[in-house]
């Protein structure tokens, strides 16, 4: 109920505890749909529980055709005088080759150590499990409330995990229906020791194809052949070893691209600042642990390393393939090499123009066979700042279940958050309590009372941000 026209958070969080039971189930049988975006199995049918979730909760939604796969749209419209856009996935990544301790989309819970009840499946942590988490939580507040405190939009994707190939066009195309005070990200953000941790942006990426194909420089054109002819043709893997090789330093601390430090930006000033606290807070055996590393490949620590990793540009080698990869002994001398790389950005790095600098560093060497092909999963970095709506009111939620977030000011993955921060010029947080880990790996897994403690979270924001 509302208190002076105010909502009763407290009694919001007693009706999460009460319905958990049911919203745990209901959020096993949502991510049990498969909905793998790169072979499109089971997509339709996710599209359809999304769209049939927007309803629940008393909106309208609507399954927008793209290029691809769709986009779900929807709307709940109470004449409020905030609106939140809420951005969403439902897609994931495949599971073949993988070796999982039950099946991938059976949504069983499973006792994990040190965490205890763990629901374990495809999607649940990225991040199907805090979307279906955000759903349940409106149910409540919506059970308690009446009606909502804000005006509704939902954008919810089915392909991130391909690089929201589709998703600028739909922006593009649907900007005035999109229109917002904020945008919100619903994601589980507790490290495995239950620290909070809260990020302001996210880093851009450009994903890059190089190629070489056998052609009129003496390589093979159209098969392999046998490897006894390396004694007189050229072969396509060379140029691209070493090609790479000119790209990072040795000791793999500095991208050698030229000109690509260029337009790095500095830490602002409340950056530094928080980069300093974080050198206090920040425990470097934590992400080592959680990715099974033995150490950092840099000498550095604390605010040194962080600043490092967050705010230069990184390159990395997604694959690198060419002739026979497979088991056994087959010579053979291949008629074409391909490596796939992805260069993260920091602000103020445009895809398209270091994209642009690969094409130049490569031809100044020599490397003309190489061509280079620039994906569409393609973005520039977002950030906002902690004074913003969306992030401010996020923290203000946090303390109200009773978390103060570790802030950082900039997160080391790739999304396309741009679309919102920068094309339709709303700040976006990126959050919600609760633990999962595994994204993109076998046994991906989420916390049972970290799902619990999720819908609260996401429905304080949503009552706080309505009521400021």
């Amino acid at each position: 109920m509302m208190k002076n026209n105010r909502i009763n958070i407290e009694e919001i969080f007693s009706h999460i505890e009460y319905s958990f039971p049911e919203h745990l189930e209901k959020s096993r049988n949502f991510v049990r749909q498969p909905s793998i975006s790169a072979t499109g199995y089971g997509i339709k049918d996710m599209a359809k529980l999304v769209a049939n979730e927007i309803e629940l909760i008393g909106g309208t939604a609507e399954i927008v055709p793209t290029g691809g796969n769709p986009v779900v749209f929807g709307e709940i419209d109470v004449g409020a005088s905030r609106t939140i856009l809420v951005y969403g996935m439902y897609d994931v990544q495949p599971v073949e080759g993988e070796n999982w301790i039950v099946q991938p989309f059976a949504g069983e819970i499973v006792e994990m150590e040190p965490f205890g009840p763990c629901l374990v499946n495809r999607g649940i942590m990225n991040s199907k499990g805090p979307l279906i988490g955000f759903f349940c939580a409106m149910q409540s507040l919506k059970s308690v409330c009446g009606c909502f405190p804000v005006n509704l939009k939902f954008v919810i994707e089915g392909e991130e995990e391909l690089g929201s190939v589709s998703l600028s066009k739909f922006v593009e195309d649907h900007h005035d229906r999109l229109r917002a005070d904020a945008a919100f990200f619903p994601f589980y953000s507790q490290d495995r020791n239950g620290k909070l941790i809260m990020y302001l942006g996210i880093k851009g990426m450009v994903f890059l194809d190089l190629e070489v194909r056998g052609g009129n420089w003496g390589a093979p054109t159209t098969r392999n052949v046998h490897a006894m002819n390396a004694g007189w043709f050229h072969s396509p893997a060379w140029p691209l070893v070493d090609s790479l090789s000119t790209m990072l330093s040795r000791d793999q601390k500095l991208i050698l691209i030229d000109d690509i430090y260029d337009d790095v930006a500095p830490p602002s000033a409340e950056d530094l600042e928080l980069l300093h606290g974080l050198s206090n807070s920040f425990d470097m055996n934590v992400p080592l642990k959680d990715n099974e590393v033995e150490h950092f490949k840099y000498k550095l620590t604390g605010e040194d390393l962080l600043r490092k990793f967050l705010f230069e540009p990184s390159l990395n080698i997604d694959g690198l393939y060419s002739g026979c990869p497979g088991e056994g002994m087959k010579t053979v001398l291949p008629h074409e090499a391909h490596a796939k790389i992805d260069i993260r950005l920091v602000p103020k790095m445009e895809p398209n123009r270091v994209a642009d600098q690969v094409r130049k560093h490569l031809s100044k060497r020599g490397f003309d066979c190489i061509e280079v092909k620039q994906n569409s999963a393609s973005y520039p970095a977002s950030k906002g700042s902690l004074s913003d709506l969306a992030n401010n009111t996020l923290i203000k939620a946090y303390q109200c279940t009773g978390y103060q977030p570790e802030i950082w000011p900039l997160m080391a993955g790739a999304a396309p958050f741009y679309l919102f921060t920068q094309v339709l010029g709303m700040p976006l947080a990126i959050g919600g309590l609760g633990h999962g880990g595994r994204q993109h790996s076998p046994n991906e897994y989420a916390t049972v009372e970290g799902m619990r403690l999720f819908e609260k979270s996401a429905a304080a924001f949503v009552a706080l941000i309505g009521n400021e």
